[in-house]
C-alpha cells in the first residue's frame, strides 16, 4: 500500500467547511431547537466549530507567516490531528452537559438520561470521520466519570466550559514555554467562543 502523506488540505478540508458554514449560517435565520435530533446536531456542529476555530486560530497566531509551511511536516500534522480530536472530545462533553443542565434548571426538562444517549450517538457518527478509537474510548470513560458527580441544576452556570478551554491549552502543539505565556489569552479565547454558542442556544431552544 502506498504511503499517504497528510497535507494541510487533507487534514482540515472538512473542518474548514464546517467553519465556513458556521460563518454563513450567522447571516441567515436560525431554526428553533425543538427536538432531540435538533439538539444533537447543535451539540455536534458547535463543538466542532469551537474546537477547530480556537485550535487553528491559536496555531496561526503563534506561527505567523510560517503557519502554512508547518503543514508540510508529517509529525506536526499528526500532532495537530491528535489535538483536534482530543479537544473536540472534551468540547462535546462540555456542551452536552451544559445544554441538558440548562434545560433541566430553566425549562424543567427531566429526561437528562438522554444526555448520554446523544453523546454516544455523536461519537458513533464520528467513526466515519476517522476519530481515533483510543480518543473515543477515553471520551466515553471521562464522560461516565463526570456524569457521576453531575449536578444538573447548577452545571450550566458553574464554569461549564473550563474543561475544553484547558484541553486546548494542553493539546495545542506549541512549545510549553510559549503556552505558559499564553495561558490566560488561550483560555479566554475558548470561553469567548463558547459565549457565542451559549447565546445562540438560549435564543433557539424551544423544548
Amino acid at each position: 500500500m502506498a504511503k499517504y502523506k497528510l497535507t494541510w488540505k487533507d487534514l482540515t478540508w472538512n473542518d474548514f467547511k464546517i467553519y465556513l458554514f458556521g460563518l454563513f449560517k450567522a447571516f441567515i435565520p436560525k431554526k428553533k431547537l425543538s427536538t432531540l435530533d435538533d439538539l444533537e446536531n447543535f451539540i455536534q456542529t458547535k463543538s466542532a466549530w469551537v474546537s477547530q476555530v480556537t485550535l487553528y486560530g491559536y496555531l496561526k497566531t503563534r506561527m505567523g507567516t510560517r503557519y502554512v509551511l508547518h503543514f508540510e511536516n508529517d509529525e506536526f500534522m499528526k500532532s495537530v490531528n491528535l489535538a483536534k480530536w482530543n479537544i473536540y472530545a472534551v468540547a462535546l462533553q462540555d456542551l452536552t452537559f451544559f445544554t441538558f443542565s440548562y434545560l433541566k434548571a430553566n425549562l424543567n426538562y427531566q429526561d437528562v438520561d438522554k444526555a448520554k444517549e446523544i453523546f454516544l450517538k455523536i461519537l458513533d457518527d464520528e467513526t466515519t470521520n476517522n476519530m481515533p478509537q483510543g480518543i473515543m474510548e477515553d471520551a466515553k470513560k471521562n464522560f461516565n466519570e463526570r456524569i457521576q458527580n453531575m449536578n444538573w441544576d447548577y452545571y450550566f452556570n458553574d464554569l461549564p466550559f473550563n474543561p475544553s478551554a484547558l484541553s486546548l491549552f494542553k493539546w495545542a502543539p506549541i512549545a510549553e514555554e510559549l503556552k505558559t505565556l499564553d495561558r490566560k489569552i488561550v483560555l479566554n479565547s475558548v470561553i469567548l467562543k463558547w459565549d457565542i454558542v451559549k447565546k445562540e442556544f438560549k435564543e433557539r431552544i424551544n423544548f
